[in-house]
């Protein structure tokens, strides 16, 4: 790892003097690429760095020992040795976990997806408190959220829902909350007090750019209607709803949520790409289907990844068996805590089975 390392701090330096070369600059591409390779490896060879200082003290403190004869200093010195010895192992994990493979959608944006599930009216309304619960999270982690399209029910309730999440290392954040979440809660419809049992589904997706994702014209139809919803206001007067059809996948994809036709083609065909993307890199990875059960899930949107049961207080996490017993500030956005553990046992599995 050490000698893989030094290629990799070679490398780095490399980058390093080339975005700062004039003829390289004057290709705005080419510097571009360079520059984002050039990011990518600074928190590792920050991390190198460190474990290098780390690795000179212990040297230091061992050559001064040597020649040490007075006893309090010694103890000093054996003192200093086991410290930098047990940082520089802490470091060697850190440096393990960064040279994992990267995931490439790591940096993008997401499109989050929330379907109500088996439960009716009760999992529309839990589908609306995912919603929230995402949101509350956006706001403060000052992630930007855009809602694409939404179908309400008469009661405040989601049938459906696609919005936009941009910002820092988005997918990085979100890619583990793909699968079922089921609720365990008294129904503000029930009125006997019985506990009920409902569920909403949650796909992440990646936001695509052209370059990631081509759709042809010939492969889709785009169809135009006049727009539904819950009632009232909420119901465009206009014939501004858009449909696209992805023949090659059978995807289908609305957007009724702008007044205006333009823009709810645009964002139709934000969620479309990243579908049409999800769709065949899903079918690329079915001969890796077992490979990925043994992985913190991110991708089977029908295996049922978290229960949340309000009469216990509790949110547990079924794919690493964690459970979070704050279940108010939990639905009001405070997710760190399981992302970090979500994120910590995929990379311990990652390093385990590197080491198989």
């Amino acid at each position: 790892m050490i000698e893989k390392l030094k290629l990799i701090k070679e490398k780095f330096d490399k980058l390093t003097l080339d975005i700062s070369n004039p003829e390289i600059i004057a290709d705005m591409k080419l510097w571009q690429a360079k520059v984002k390779e050039h990011a990518s490896l600074q928190e590792l060879m920050d991390e190198y760095d460190n474990y290098l200082k780390l690795e000179q003290d212990n040297r230091d403190a061992q050559e001064m020992l040597n020649i040490e004869t007075d006893k309090d200093m010694c103890e000093m010195l054996k003192d200093e040795i086991n410290l930098t010895k047990t940082k520089m192992d802490e470091s060697l994990n850190k440096l393990k976990i960064l040279l994992l493979p990267k995931d490439e959608n790591d940096t993008k944006n997401v499109i989050l997806e929330i379907r109500g599930g088996a439960g009716g009216e009760e999992s529309a309304l839990f589908a609306h408190s995912l919603l929230r619960m995402y949101q509350m999270y956006c706001d403060s982690h000052r992630y930007q959220m855009e809602i694409l399209n939404i179908e309400e029910t008469e009661l405040g309730g989601v049938k459906e829902v696609q919005v936009l999440i941009k910002g820092k290392n988005a997918y990085a954040k979100f890619k583990y909350e793909s699968g079922v979440h089921r609720v365990q809660r008294v129904p503000e419809t029930e009125n006997q007090g019985r506990v009920h049992t409902s569920t909403a589904t949650v796909a992440i997706l990646p936001e695509m750019e052209d370059a990631d994702v081509e759709i042809d014209d010939k492969d889709i139809r785009i169809d135009i209607f006049r727009s539904s919803g819950a009632g009232g206001q909420k119901v465009n007067k206009t014939d501004s709803a858009i449909r696209i059809t992805h023949f090659p996948t059978g995807i289908v994809v609305s957007c009724q949520d702008e007044r205006s036709q333009t823009q709810n083609k645009e964002k139709a065909f934000t969620i479309l790409k990243a579908k049409v993307f999800d769709y065949y890199q899903q079918q690329k990875e079915i001969e890796y289907k077992q490979n990925r059960k043994s992985q913190i899930g991110t991708g089977d949107r029908s295996e049922r990844i978290r229960t949340y049961n309000f009469p216990q207080g509790r949110v547990t996490d079924h794919r690493i068996g964690y459970s979070i017993y704050s279940i108010d500030t939990f639905m009001d956005g405070d997710l760190d805590e399981m992302i970090e553990a979500l994120t910590l046992a995929d990379q311990q599995q990652k390093l385990a089975a590197q080491e198989e």
